[in-house]
């Protein structure tokens, strides 16, 4: 499986939501039973700072959905921050990230 690259933007101190399908490499839904997804966002890949997203799956169309409160968003360092999706298998402990890439995290002037 290839790990697409998804660029996205948060609004700092919102709440944020996002999903992502996992398929397999033939454009079929991949099955996420048996497994847990998790995330992470980091100012910088190397850093040892990190706010993670609350995830849930959907076995049956692949779909991971991430999660962050506006209260943790709003602890973010504004700019260019990087997140990956990993999934584990249950069974096995094997973990496969799916998904990878940029979060631009933009100041809200309202909050």
């Amino acid at each position: 499986m290839s790990v697409p690259a998804v660029n996205l933007r948060l609004e700092k101190g919102t709440d944020f939501e996002t999903t992502f399908t996992v398929e397999n490499s033939d454009g079929s839904v991949f099955s996420l039973s048996g497994y847990t997804a998790s995330a992470k966002i980091k100012k910088h890949p190397t850093s040892s700072d990190s706010k993670s997203f609350t995830t849930s799956i959907t076995v049956s169309t692949g779909i991971i959905k991430l999660n962050m409160s506006a209260a943790t968003t709003s602890e973010l360092s504004s700019g260019r921050n990087y997140y990956d999706v990993i999934i584990t298998n249950i069974s096995s402990g094997k973990i496969t990230k799916v998904f990878e890439g940029m979060i631009l995290v933009v100041d809200t002037v309202s909050t």
